[in-house]
């Protein structure tokens, strides 16, 4: 028997099989990989949203959805509109001051058209979806000077029509605004806004 190795043969069949396992290696990992990269339907659940508000009739909501969230969108009647200014005393936070809002969020209609309201329908508490209760006193069920908004129903937050959180509720700030602007009279765009996009 000859005990002589031969180096040169070890050399090449260590070299065959490691680049063997290197193919193999990336072959089975390029999928893991693959599938931490987002897909196109995620790239686009995050892209602004255009939502045509030319049926929008006052009194009414539209509701979309941006990055997974409800959006609301609604044309506020006059009469919605003069309830928001005496509400300032029964507001935590009337002028959006304590929340982190766009510019145009910081106003007593929290909008840059004061009839069309934009916000994101998720409840700053737990992230439950307040209903909308437009009702004006005892139709709404919430009591006799009910001026009209939202009501959370999981733990009993109120918010009024720009989506201001009344005082001593769960709820810690008002009902978000998201980044959005007009294209034209009828188009709105979510997710972005003059600042650039969320």
């Amino acid at each position: 028997m000859d005990d002589r190795i031969d180096n040169k043969r070890r050399r090449f069949l260590t070299n065959v099989t490691a680049a063997a396992w290197a193919v193999g290696g990336t072959v089975a990992a390029f999928p893991f990989i693959r599938s931490m990269t987002p897909s196109e339907r995620a790239k686009a659940a995050g892209a602004p949203v255009v939502i045509d508000i030319s049926r929008l009739e006052p009194g009414q909501m539209v509701k979309e959805e941006w990055r997974g969230k409800p959006v609301w969108v609604i044309r506020r009647t006059d009469e919605m509109l003069q309830k928001l200014a005496g509400l300032g005393e029964n507001l935590a936070d009337p002028d959006s001051e304590r929340s982190d809002q766009p510019v145009y969020a910081k106003n007593v209609h929290r909008s840059r058209q004061p009839e069309v309201l934009v916000l994101i329908g998720v409840c700053t508490h737990l992230g439950c979806s307040p209903t909308t209760n437009f009702a004006i006193g005892p139709a709404s069920g919430l009591g006799d000077d009910w001026p009209g908004g939202f009501f959370c129903p999981c733990h009993g937050s109120k918010f009024d029509l720009s989506g201001r959180v009344y005082k001593n509720l769960p709820a810690p700030t008002n009902l978000v605004v998201p980044p959005y602007r007009f294209l034209n009279a009828t188009l709105i765009l979510v997710g972005e806004d003059d600042g650039g996009t969320a």
